[in-house]
């Protein structure tokens, strides 16, 4: 949400600047997320100032240039080149002096510079509207009024706004301030904790008076439930047209463009106090009838952006005699709204049920500034005030005269909430004794009316537009947030219990193997379960009629529950490679979601993506690059720290992976890992190569769930290495030695290892050569040269009978 700081300051005088009312904001709760600087006229017109042409000559060597001479305010006239049609003797014009920079029609700087154009100095430019900024006109220079003094800089004739916009990261709950006045309130709260007692200010309505009653637009309201407070006016001779200056800069400030002064007034209402209005063009509604009632299922009905949607038998309507004119508290009609023929208007305030909007918005994928504030809940209370401060401002701004009554249908009036409030749970939640006194304050700058006080607490009454402060908890909230977290103090003191509990947790394991990738320079990364059905056709293994999708999706990209956590990961590669950070390491635990035949199942995995340098490049060493072996030790490191043993590689290459390997334990597949396919790559815009390793994390927790762990002493007798040198095919891999080493000799064999590959010159066609190490130890005694030559001539018999290998 954009906020204007010159705007706030209409309601709240203060001169602190922007930064320190950032601080206050975000101690608030309206988190600052960052300031943005607004000017009306790009530059602010410096370096601008008003010339008099004093003489205005042809150009002896082009036909359409005018060599001019301009007082300028100086001791001397300056010389200026000018190709405007319109340039004349006599005239008073804007001139960029020498070194004044301007901006062309992107927004993109360029500099006035001393030059010469076809032989002839040019001291400047005299300027049009479009390249000061301050209009749209290129017919020619633009001409000031005659009074005008030369030397007098522009910015002091024109209306030049600057600004500061606050762009706070509001959360769902605060309706109330989803507007400048809403804003102003809660800094009003701040200050006055701060000891700065400033009146908030509200635009008065008092001049709002009845010309006529000649053009009067019945109300009709079919349903209370949807539309508890329901107001109009009829405001006939209107004259659509571009809006005043201030009220555009008001505008573009917070990133809404002006559309003429109708519109652009009921934009400014709703940002200034947060109450949503429409204008209907009046000559528009049938039998001069409103009607707000629901429709039969399945009517057709096309909105202002000209989509004909088929409205739901709960939509909420607002209609004529004859037709529906707008989604209510969502999106106007087609053919309802205001345009440069309108002369007279119906204008509607209105509140409408939040759960009913926010059902229609989300039913019809319309997410509107209207339905925003409707579906969270705008104040009852504000919805006439806010009324005639529109019809005030649409008359100074477009004339006309109100020509009715205005109409209020509210039958039911919406209570405000009463809550008790006790001292012992204020200060039991805060862990501190505030004051009485203070918390009185804190309450009345709220707006929140103490009823009575007792010994035990305060009767409250709240406001009806705090629609999230309906509980004592949520009451000691706001008195928390406006005290200061920052003030309550830390205590010394810390309070613990030791559970001495035998039950598996989960999270434990989870925390412990996090550590441990975190200490090999991982970092954890949190991802949405929500995401695109696109990446569904990227994998063969995922299966479009396993998606659960959502009924009511934000957007597309959200529109299904994740199979994968690869895609969401690719998603954070791709994001930090595109801004130079391309040596990662990520790791995730999340959950995937399938819709099966035999019913939606959930699963918790483990995820590493691995791309780029393990190492950075050194004057002493060079880079080293994140490999699949590097993968593979992270992988069986983590095994290891769970105790998972016994375990099987196989080959595993699929659509995911171009190079992979399944991990099976248990006769189940527990992980699988590899380098991730280049057609999969591409469509995230990466280039290098990425390493995908999925953990079943359900599967791995069955299997350590019941592990005892084992402790036993450091053999007090030495072990003993051998080393074969083994001619092979190049079909056998190391597993195949693996296994068949353990199923010849299984008491006194603790290790195996392959500690070198040689392929190339001198060895025959198809073959390649493995160095093998077997360290072999016995618990009980040291094994002789005699026992160990045994072990390896019955391992030599066996490489040679089952693999067809040779001793190099």
């Amino acid at each position: 949400m954009k906020i204007s700081y010159n705007w706030v300051k209409q309601f709240i005088k203060t001169d602190w600047n922007a930064e320190q009312t950032e601080e206050l904001l975000t101690d608030l709760g309206l988190e600052v997320e960052g300031i943005d600087y607004f000017e009306s006229v790009k530059g602010g017109l410096e370096g601008i100032i008003v010339g008099h042409v004093l003489t205005c000559e042809p150009h002896e060597n082009a036909d359409r240039l005018k060599v001019t001479t301009v007082d300028i305010g100086e001791k001397e006239p300056v010389q200026i080149v000018c190709g405007a049609p319109n340039v004349a003797k006599g005239q008073k014009v804007p001139v960029a002096t020498v070194g004044t920079t301007l901006y062309d029609e992107n927004q993109e700087p360029w500099k006035i510079k001393k030059g010469k154009i076809r032989g002839e100095v040019s001291l400047g430019m005299i300027c049009a509207e479009d390249e000061l900024g301050i209009g749209e006109s290129h017919d020619g220079i633009m001409v000031l009024a005659e009074d005008l003094k030369p030397g007098t800089p522009l910015k002091e004739i024109f209306e030049i706004e600057n600004d500061q916009v606050f762009e706070i990261g509001l959360t769902p709950n605060r309706a109330d301030a989803m507007s400048h006045y809403g804003v102003a309130r809660d800094l009003k709260a701040g200050f006055i904790q701060k000891e700065i007692n400033t009146p908030l200010d509200s635009p008065s309505v008092s001049s709002f008076h009845v010309e006529n009653r000649s053009r009067r637009i019945a109300i009709e309201v079919k349903d209370y439930n949807l539309a508890p407070r329901y107001c109009g006016v009829t405001i006939s001779g209107v004259k659509v047209g571009p809006s005043p200056q201030w009220l555009k800069n008001r505008l573009k400030a917070i990133g809404i463009a002006p559309k003429n002064n109708i519109v652009d007034v009921t934009n400014y209402v709703l940002h200034e106090l947060g109450q949503p209005l429409h204008a209907f063009d009046a000559d528009n509604i049938t039998d001069n009838k409103i009607k707000v009632k629901t429709l039969p299922a399945g009517t057709k009905f096309t909105t202002l952006d000209e989509v004909e949607r088929e409205l739901h038998e709960e939509d909420l309507m607002i209609c004529d005699a004859e037709k529906p004119l707008c989604i209510a508290g969502v999106f106007g009609g087609l053919n309802s709204g205001v345009t440069e023929n309108t002369s007279n208007i119906f204008l509607e305030s209105a509140y409408f049920n939040p759960v009913s909007i926010r059902k229609t918005a989300k039913r019809h994928g319309l997410n509107t500034d209207a339905s925003f504030r409707f579906e969270r809940g705008i104040d009852p209370n504000f919805t006439e005030y806010a009324l005639k401060r529109a019809v005030l401002l649409i008359q100074k701004t477009a004339g006309g005269l109100v020509t009715s009554d205005l109409d209020d249908i509210y039958p039911k009036k919406i209570e405000d909430f009463q809550v008790f409030l006790t001292f012992d749970k204020i200060n039991n939640l805060i862990g501190q004794v505030i004051d009485p006194n203070t918390i009185k304050s804190i309450l009345a700058s709220l707006e929140i009316r103490v009823n009575n006080v007792t010994e035990s607490g305060l009767g409250l009454t709240i406001p009806a537009y705090r629609v999230d402060v309906q509980r004592e908890v949520d009451v000691i909230e706001e008195i928390l947030r406006v005290y200061g977290y920052n003030n309550v103090e830390f205590n010394d003191k810390l309070n613990a219990s030791i559970s001495n509990s035998t039950r598996f947790e989960d999270y434990r394991l989870q925390n412990i193997i996090a550590d441990q990738l975190v200490g090999q320079g991982f970092y954890e990364t949190m991802a949405n379960s929500l995401t695109t059905k696109d990446y569904i056709e990227l994998a063969d293994q995922l299966k479009e009629e396993h998606n659960i999708e959502m009924l009511n999706p934000l957007s597309q990209d959200l529109a299904v529950m994740r199979q994968s956590l690869l895609f969401s990961g690719l998603e954070a590669v791709s994001y930090n490679i595109n801004r130079k950070n391309s040596n990662l390491k990520f790791f995730e635990f999340g959950k995937t979601y399938h819709d099966f035949p035999s019913g939606r199942e959930e699963h918790k995995h483990l995820s590493l993506l691995i791309s780029g340098n393990r190492k950075a490049e050194r004057w002493n060493s060079p880079a080293q690059k994140s490999d699949f072996f590097f993968a593979k030790g992270a992988i069986a490191a983590i095994l290891e720290k769970l105790g998972i043993e016994n375990l099987n590689f196989h080959p595993n290459t699929n659509s995911i992976l171009a190079e992979g390997t399944s991990i099976i334990s248990n006769k189940k597949k527990i992980v699988e890992f590899g380098v991730v396919t280049k057609a999969i790559l591409k469509k995230f815009d990466i280039d290098q190569e990425v390493i995908f390793a999925d953990f079943n994390w359900d599967l791995i927790i069955e299997l350590v769930k019941n592990k005892k762990i084992k402790f036993q002493p450091i053999p007090k007798f030495p072990s003993s290495r051998r080393d074969f040198a083994l001619l092979l095919d190049e079909k056998v891999n190391f597993n195949d030695i693996y296994d068949i080493a353990t199923k010849t000799e299984k008491k006194v064999l603790k290790h195996i290892e392959l500690f070198d590959v040689y392929e190339g010159e001198n060895l025959p066609e198809g073959k390649k050569s493995y160095a093998v190490s077997f360290t072999f130890q016995d618990e009980n005694k040291t094994l002789t040269d005699k026992q160990v030559d045994k072990i390896m001539n019955k391992l030599q018999q066996q490489f040679e009978k089952q693999l067809d290998a040779n001793l190099r």
